[in-house]
């Protein structure tokens, strides 16, 4: 069963073409990890699964969601839908634990000492309990995305989005959020689409690794075949690169 298809969609920024026929299936229950080098389209694709960028052409359909129909309801779609940002998007006048809460409260109307129960819950998952009480400001880079990870849980989604979320954060902070998203993309339930630079981590966690170009997909395959030998040379030259870098 697919969660994501493709259908040649094409994306715009005025006459700038940032997508080229994106062609591409993605089943329930996969982690697939999105690499390629800077301005190739990554981000663009991800943010296109969740309606914040809209498509000019083709066909996009999530979770049963036809993106590409204006009557789609993309509040209900985004029910379904967890996104972890590069810039952790928390809210710096609430505490981490209001921050897990706000979502289930506002969205699901879940009871307050459920939602209570289940944001310690998360919390605990990625590390954080003794912090429930701090604000933002009080937390490290890497403290914050991994609250971002547990908010993004709390409304149990069928599909979680990830652009980047190490990019922001200091070296030694990278591993703390990385095991965190190994444990979360280990729920053979939800499916997870990761945008990355971390080589390591997409070998660990991926079933499926596609490369990106110039808005392109260049190459689409089993995560051990890519890394063992990618086909083509575009892909090539870009292991190669940051292999030896």
């Amino acid at each position: 069963m697919s969660m994501i298809e493709f259908h040649n969609v094409q994306k715009f920024y005025g006459h700038f073409q940032a997508l080229y026929d994106i062609n591409l299936e993605i089943d329930k229950g996969e982690t697939v990890v999105l690499i390629g080098p800077s301005g190739s389209g990554k981000s663009t694709l991800v943010r296109t699964v969740n309606g914040l960028e809209s498509i000019q052409g083709g066909k996009l359909i999530v979770n049963n969601h036809d993106l590409s129909n204006p009557k789609t309801n993309f509040n209900i779609l985004r029910r379904d839908v967890g996104m972890v940002f590069q810039h952790f998007n928390l809210y710096a006048n609430k505490t981490v634990l209001e921050n897990i809460m706000l979502a289930p409260r506002i969205v699901s109307h879940m009871p307050e000492e459920e939602n209570k129960k289940q944001a310690m819950q998360l919390l605990k998952m990625v590390g954080l309990e003794s912090k429930a009480d701090n604000k933002p400001s009080q937390i490290s880079g890497g403290q914050k995305q991994r609250v971002a990870i547990a908010r993004s849980l709390a409304m149990r989604p069928k599909l979680l989005l990830f652009d980047e979320p190490t990019s922001a954060l200091d070296p030694e902070m990278i591993d703390d959020v990385l095991q965190v998203i190994k444990k979360v993309t280990s729920d053979s339930n939800m499916t997870s689409l990761i945008v990355t630079h971390e080589m390591g981590f997409a070998k660990e966690v991926a079933n499926r690794v596609i490369f990106m170009d110039q808005g392109r997909i260049v190459e689409d395959d089993d995560t051990k075949s890519f890394f063992k030998q990618p086909k083509t040379e575009r892909a090539q030259q870009f292991l190669s690169k940051i292999i030896s870098h």
